[in-house]
């Protein structure tokens, strides 16, 4: 066994072997794959092993189609089989909301060039011809969906990577993984110690075991999981053919053919966990009880769906453990607070991933960040606050809702809340609705009494006129919102401007009071985040960005080492925020406090310490409604009463609260980009309008990148854009956008009705050259076409009038 290597992967399962394979690929050879027993043991050897190409989210759709089309190249490359079948994937709606999901994702594989469409239900029976199709509203094709061999896969993975060069040594557990100073790691097992560069935890069922060896504690927890084959039924094997598969999701199974029979499988709502307290160390290929009276509900509706199945003997039951995150995505990245250590764990449907995932561990580990923005997936998402409780009720609801629809703005309530600040109750008493980020709950909207739960669905909701009633008050009168989710950091010391200017790429202002807006540059040159700067006094600085990438950020922060002297602390915890925004706010702050906040006292982008209410506050002036307003950041223990004092003023002046959803709708109407919507590594700065915000006379992080990037033309533009809303709904966020002829030309990023403007309105991008200034476009929202214009500028105060004034 080697003693030194570029990265030891643990575990030996599928995805540990695709990224040993994928490092190996990308040209680390020097690499080592570790696993306790045999390869495939865990959860690997018994999965059902279906593969599709469509997700909701769009670049997990790439992943996915990028994995698909990797099997038929390993087995060209090695000469292993990984049972590859193909007969594709039926996909079922019986409700409207299913139809809407499916026909977004056809437009959807239209815009990405992805095989995904329509068939009727005479074609639909000739493809499968023992299915009934009765009561079902809509069917979609994938012509490229179906299954692998689980344990093919995995040595076609372990094949390519020996062959490139890679070790993989099988009953070699690890006992230990130990950081060194120099951010390197040594690996030790029983047959020896790896002193290595990377870490690589793709440890599956013993994810969290691996991970506790380095001092983590990651998010995840088993539960069992039960599929069934039957025995030969003389209807399929009369077909001459293979099956295509059934996604009946509204049904809540998944069916597919084996053999000559069926394979039928089910995510049921009497779950059953395993293994809370630990993954035992022996176990390896064994299996859990049958148990089918838990599923039988779900199982007999596949049997009316394909009637065959139900004078079928069972062959035998698969009964198995798998393991998951809160929300059921991968745990994956480099750990924030660790160096060179990657984790890439809970993948449940991994034989669609499992390529993808290996390809992009490999570009983030070698080439300093992957090639997609993968923060839906990143382990940084969650903190220490999401802790055994939390995670339980999430696995619990993730699993029993596995096949439900994740609505966009849909917030789940199981596990919250996480984190609350000071004035949650009073908040909630005022009818707040609350959504969770980054652990916290925050306002989304008031209702007009407290404990009304709001409605989910692709259409408008029962929080669609009191959001819109919000923004309306903001806009003619004055809104408090509450901005502590915001992440809040401090830098001090005598090399604090220095740092700064370091980091970001904005030149950082010198004079006390001063703020500046300034992105931060991914590896690769893209915006990996943007940030509000304000100089406190002579050597401390204020810094507010993302408040769910917080700990994502601080892999940036890693890279730029402090000056002597210097501290930098996190005060997000610490600190609330309060935003004073609309026409009527400095006259609402004017009788809160004794400061001159006329525009020539108190200008735009300026700050000062001062009291608002008898409580010690950082003013800002600005507002991310792009409005009039003023940030105040206080004491966590002064929210309540900061808070009390705004929201009585606000009131006498014709306002009152406002929340998160009512802010999007201000921030689409200025045309304002939201960090993980508009603005992402995947997005050159000249792309988004940040262009003007960096500063080529001076250094900062990944400079070089941007440089190389810098003269392109952009790719593609953000606009904006008006859409003619019918069907009772409005853009939300990864609709397709096509020219009038059909030609796919972009994306929305964001969308919601303005009340204001009376305007249906989305951000989005669309590729250079195709749709100008007030050129017609096609935005399908529910999958369908809706007719739209891009605007030449935002419809709210274009010329900043307001903001500035």
């Amino acid at each position: 066994m080697k003693t030194h290597a570029q990265a030891v992967v643990i575990g030996g399962g599928l995805v540990g072997c695709s990224i040993l394979y994928h490092l190996a690929k990308l040209g680390w050879r020097d690499v080592v794959l570790l696993e306790r027993d045999e390869l495939t043991s865990g959860s690997t050897w018994h999965a059902a092993a279906g593969i599709h190409g469509l997700h909701d989210n769009t670049n997990i759709s790439r992943i996915q189609h990028y994995t698909m089309g990797l099997y038929k190249e390993l087995e060209a490359e090695t000469g292993q089989g990984c049972g590859v079948f193909q007969p594709g994937s039926l996909y079922l709606a019986q409700t409207e909301n299913r139809e809407y999901q499916l026909r977004l994702q056809e437009a959807k594989a239209r815009y990405y060039g992805m095989n995904f469409h329509e068939v009727s239900r005479d074609e639909a029976e000739r493809l499968h011809p023992l299915a009934d199709f009765d009561g079902i509203r809509c069917i979609m094709y994938e012509p490229d969906g179906g299954n692998v061999d689980p344990s093919g896969v995995t040595m076609a993975y372990a094949a390519g990577a020996r062959a490139l060069g890679a070790e993989i040594h099988r009953f070699t557990p690890v006992t230990a993984t130990l950081p060194q100073p120099d951010g390197r790691w040594i690996v030790e097992t029983p047959n020896g110690s790896i002193h290595t560069d990377w870490v690589v935890n793709a440890a599956g069922l013993w994810g969290r075991e691996v991970a506790a060896m380095a001092g983590l504690d990651l998010p995840l927890l088993p539960t069992e999981h039960q599929y069934f084959v039957t025995e030969t039924i003389a209807e399929v094997a009369a077909q001459g053919r293979r099956l295509p598969s059934i996604a009946d999701r509204d049904g809540e199974y998944y069916m597919r053919q084996e053999g000559q029979g069926l394979l039928i499988g089910a995510y049921e709502k009497d779950m059953r966990f395993w293994a809370e307290d630990g993954t035992p160390q022996g176990f390896g290929h064994e299996l859990f009880a049958d148990d089918l009276d838990r599923i039988m509900e779900n199982v007999i509706r596949a049997m009316d769906r394909v009637p065959v199945a139900a004078s079928a003997g069972i062959k035998r039951v698969i009964n198995g453990p798998m393991i998951w995150s809160p929300d059921s995505s991968a745990l994956f990245g480099p750990v924030p607070e660790l160096r060179n250590y990657f984790c890439c764990n809970g993948i449940i449907p991994g034989f669609s991933q499992s390529g993808g995932l290996g390809l992009l561990a490999a570009e983030w580990m070698i080439q300093g960040e992957p090639k997609l923005d993968m923060f839906g997936w990143d382990l940084a998402r969650y903190g220490a606050w999401a802790g055994k409780a939390f995670t339980k009720a999430r696995v619990e609801d993730q699993y029993a809702n596995r096949f439900s629809i994740h609505f966009p703005n849909e917030e789940r309530s199981a596990g919250r809340p996480a984190r609350v600040r000071p004035a949650y109750g009073m908040q909630k008493d005022m009818g707040a609705v609350f959504g969770l980020n980054c652990g916290w709950e925050h306002p989304l909207w008031f209702a007009d009494r407290p404990g009304v739960q709001e409605s989910v669905g692709f259409k408008r909701q029962n929080w669609f006129d009191p959001v819109n009633d919000e923004a309306l008050m903001l806009r003619n009168a004055v809104g408090i919102l509450d901005i502590s989710n915001f992440a809040t950091y401090e830098i001090r010391g005598p090399g604090a401007q220095t740092w700064l200017e370091a980091l970001l790429a904005n030149r950082m202002p010198s004079e006390t009071g001063r703020a500046c807006l300034a992105p931060l540059i991914g590896v690769r040159g893209g915006v990996a985040g943007d940030f509000t700067v304000t100089k406190l006094a002579g050597d401390h600085y204020m810094m507010i960005g993302s408040g769910m990438a917080e700990r994502y950020h601080q892999r940036f922060f890693n890279m730029v080492p402090l000056p002597e002297g210097t501290t930098f602390t996190n005060r997000t915890d610490a600190l609330c925020g309060m935003n004073v925004a609309g026409p009527k706010s400095r006259e609402l702050l004017q009788r809160l406090s004794n400061e001159d906040l006329s525009n020539t006292a108190f200008r735009f982008m300026r700050a000062r310490q001062m009291v608002v209410a008898g409580v010690p506050v950082i003013a800002l002036r600005v507002s991310f409604t792009g409005d009039l307003g003023w940030e105040l950041h206080c004491e966590a223990d002064q929210q309540v009463a900061l808070y009390t004092a705004l929201v009585e003023a606000a009131r006498d002046l014709g306002g009152g609260p406002v929340g998160g959803r009512a802010l999007g709708v201000l921030r689409i109407e200025k045309s304002y980009g939201s960090w993980g919507r508009e603005y992402s590594p995947e997005y050159w700065p000249q792309e988004v309008g940040l262009e003007r915000l960096i500063k080529l006379d001076k250094d900062f992080l990944h400079k070089e990148a941007y440089q190389a990037i810098a003269g392109n033309t952009p790719r593609e533009r953000l606009s904006i854009f008006e859409l003619d809303a019918v069907h009772g709904a409005d853009a939300s966020g990864g609709e397709p956008i096509f020219l009038p002829d059909g030609t796919a030309v972009g994306r929305v990023t964001s969308g919601a009705y303005s009340a204001y403007t009376g305007k249906s309105l989305a951000l989005g991008f669309v590729k250079t050259g195709t749709a100008s200034p007030g050129g017609a476009v096609e935005i399908h929202v529910l999958g369908q076409p809706h007719s739209a214009r891009v605007l030449s500028a935002p419809p709210f105060d274009p010329e900043g009038v307001r903001l500035r004034g």
